[in-house]
């Protein structure tokens, strides 16, 4: 009797075991998975580029100040409701031929810019129209 008692606790290691390996499986799957499709939505929003409200939009005032560094910026714009995502304009930022070229003062800007707009003129670009910068 007992060795049929052994030999059904033995059975049952074996199943749960198999069953918290699976488990175990799946949950690196899904894991797997949500990094994934994570990474995904963060390269899209870095290279796609829209405008926070396209079309007329509201004019915003923001104030960058001289020590301000660049995910202070960010933040900045991301509270003004500029941009979606302060995150992705600090990338966006890095990635761009304005990196380590955002100048302080007083800016007038749009939610209609786009976030490569709004770098253009924080970094006192000419070519790019509608900013008044003191």
């Amino acid at each position: 009797m007992s060795e049929i008692k052994e030999r059904a606790e033995a059975a049952g290691v074996v199943v749960a075991s198999g069953f918290f390996r699976i488990a175990f499986y799946v949950c690196i799957v899904v894991l797997l998975f949500w990094i994934g499709k994570s990474a995904y939505h963060f390269g899209y929003e870095v290279f796609n580029q829209q405008a926070v409200s396209p079309g007329e939009g509201h004019e915003v005032t923001v104030v960058i100040n001289e020590d301000a560094s660049l995910y202070n910026i960010s933040k900045t714009l991301e509270k003004k409701g500029l941009v979606k995502d302060a995150l992705v304009f600090f990338v966006q930022e890095r990635l761009s031929n304005y990196h380590g070229k955002l100048q302080p003062g007083t800016y007038l800007l749009s939610t209609a810019y786009t976030p490569n707009r709004i770098m253009g003129i924080l970094a006192g670009d000419k070519e790019q129209e509608g900013a008044s910068a003191s």
